[in-house]
């Protein structure tokens, strides 16, 4: 059977980045990059934006309630009782925009940075629950996806320039990462990416309007192709975890189409795993 997308949200989003599966509220998570906003859709009601003093690329769920929000400046949070933002971790630096992020099983913050100019210099961190930083990756063009597989031994790193996914070797009790070595290289401009509860990557790519799933070893399993030009994350979730959501991009393109910009969902794709919340 042809898996086929079909509209979550018929958004017209410059960026649309980082959609994250809220397993506390059975809802998704995900920014428009340019228009200052992050946004929570509740499948078959609505999608609610919450706007932002400057460009975001992540939003994510916090055990204290409220969220944890990536901005090009650095970490903040938003607390449940939406009036109060405060800085976590500040790292500005001018020509510096915020790339994606990911959480991993011990509630920490993993965020890449993204130069605007080619060949500037970039980073991936990890933050800490009392915003202490620890930069893991210097000299990054474009980082773009993180994940981790199931068993919390691999992270999984893009850096876009390089058209790879690349692997780093994981220890969850220190939360120490290295030991970079090339994992598969993709025939266009990897974006953000997911794995799956059997281990496999689900990678977009960006110039194709594909999400491809990868095997751990790096092998190509199967391509989705999208009705998008421009497919820019994606995430498994829905009740059970098995529907593939698509954050999409119109920014540069010169005959966007509806699905551009918008929040597609392929459903019943594969078995994802439940996201996890930011401990500070």
């Amino acid at each position: 059977m042809t898996a086929r997308a079909e509209f979550a949200v018929r958004a017209n989003a410059s960026v649309g980045l980082s959609p994250t599966w809220d397993v506390g509220t059975d809802t998704l998570l995900w920014t428009d990059l340019r228009a200052h906003s992050a946004h929570r859709y509740a499948p078959d009601d609505t999608d609610h934006a919450m706007d932002v003093p400057q460009q975001i690329s992540a939003a994510k769920p916090r055990t204290r309630g409220g969220l944890l929000l990536h901005f090009d400046e650095g970490v903040a949070l938003f607390d449940a009782d939406g009036k109060s933002r405060t800085w976590l971790t500040f790292w500005a630096r001018e020509g510096v925009r915020a790339g994606e992020s990911t959480i991993d099983t011990r509630g920490r913050l993993w965020a890449n940075t993204v130069p605007e100019q080619h060949g500037g210099d970039g980073w991936l961190v990890r933050v800490d629950a009392r915003g202490a930083a620890h930069v893991v990756l210097r000299g990054v063009a474009a980082g773009n996806g993180l994940a981790f597989s199931p068993d919390d031994t691999r992270l999984y790193f893009v850096d876009s320039a390089t058209h790879r996914v690349d692997v780093l070797g994981f220890d969850a009790q220190s939360g120490e990462a290295g030991g970079r070595r090339p994992l598969l290289a993709i025939d266009g401009e990897p974006g953000g990416l997911c794995t799956d509860a059997d281990g496999c990557l689900w990678i977009t790519v960006r110039d194709r309007g594909e999400v491809r799933r990868y095997a751990p070893s790096g092998e190509l399993d199967r391509t989705i192709q999208l009705p998008a030009q421009r497919p820019t994350s994606c995430c498994l979730g829905g009740a059970d975890l098995t529907d593939l959501y698509v954050t999409t991009a119109r920014e540069g393109l010169a005959s966007p189409g509806e699905a551009d910009g918008a929040v597609l969902v392929v459903p019943g794709v594969g078995n994802g795993l439940r996201s996890y919340s930011f401990t500070g």
